[in-house]
């Protein structure tokens, strides 16, 4: 019999408690890395978008002609585009009243950024807690699937009369199991969400940077035009 085929055979005649644990390790993991999947073209399409958009918005073109692209795409603007058309537009909207002080107007496009960055931010974060629950009880869970393996191996113990090390051993590796599939679980998502957590905390002061220097530019323009 192959090492595979023992594999499945000692899951296959696994205790039913220990089956369900194993199944329930099994599914963690798969959504787990379907969350990994997602979170890493996320990121990956963002980090992406903010290069291009920060090219763009450097380039000298006219920041109003930049607005009127990105106010003009149909699709749903996410990032540095979402941050700097709720900016401007605000700015915009403001300064056609003469009567505002250029620091509230800057001030309002100010909050407007706030607003849409709270919303980048709860996006990018989205689902990382549940690779954090992954990382910190798939271990336990498959660790009290072996406890409970092995206290039956050695309740069956009581029920034979020549007690050897081949009666338990099945017992024993079948509980074994559970506590690798419970670290095969915890790995992936533990690092994925170290990783996404430092990736996403870059992406994060990378728009507080540009929302203080488009910040800053806003206010040379409301002090020209006042």
């Amino acid at each position: 019999m192959t090492t595979e085929l023992s594999i499945f055979n000692l899951i296959a005649h696994a205790s039913f408690l220990v089956q369900l644990v194993m199944l329930l390790l099994l599914v963690l993991s798969v959504l787990s890395w379907v969350v990994i999947r997602t979170k890493w073209v996320m990121v990956r399409d963002a980090k992406k978008a903010a290069d291009y958009f920060e090219r763009r918005f450097w380039s000298g073109i006219d920041l109003a002609e930049l607005y009127g692209k990105i106010a003009a795409k149909k699709k749903r603007v996410t990032g540095l585009e979402a941050i700097f058309e709720s900016g401007f537009r605000e700015f915009a909207h403001l300064r056609k009243n003469q009567s505002v002080d250029p620091v509230v107007t800057v001030e309002g496009a100010q909050r407007a950024m706030r607003v849409v960055l709270n919303r980048e931010v709860d996006d990018l974060e989205n689902h990382l807690s549940f690779l954090a629950t992954v990382g910190s009880i798939s271990p336990y869970i498959g660790l009290f699937g072996t406890v409970w393996g092995i206290m039956n191996s050695f309740l069956a113990l009581g029920s034979v009369q020549h007690a050897s090390i081949g009666s338990v051993a099945p017992g024993i590796a079948e509980a074994l199991i559970a506590t690798a599939m419970g670290l095969f679980a915890a790995i992936p998502a533990v690092i994925a969400y170290n990783r996404f957590s430092n990736d996403i905390e870059r992406l994060i002061n990378r728009y507080d940077i540009f929302m203080e220097e488009f910040s800053t530019l806003l206010q040379r323009q409301a002090h020209i035009q006042a």
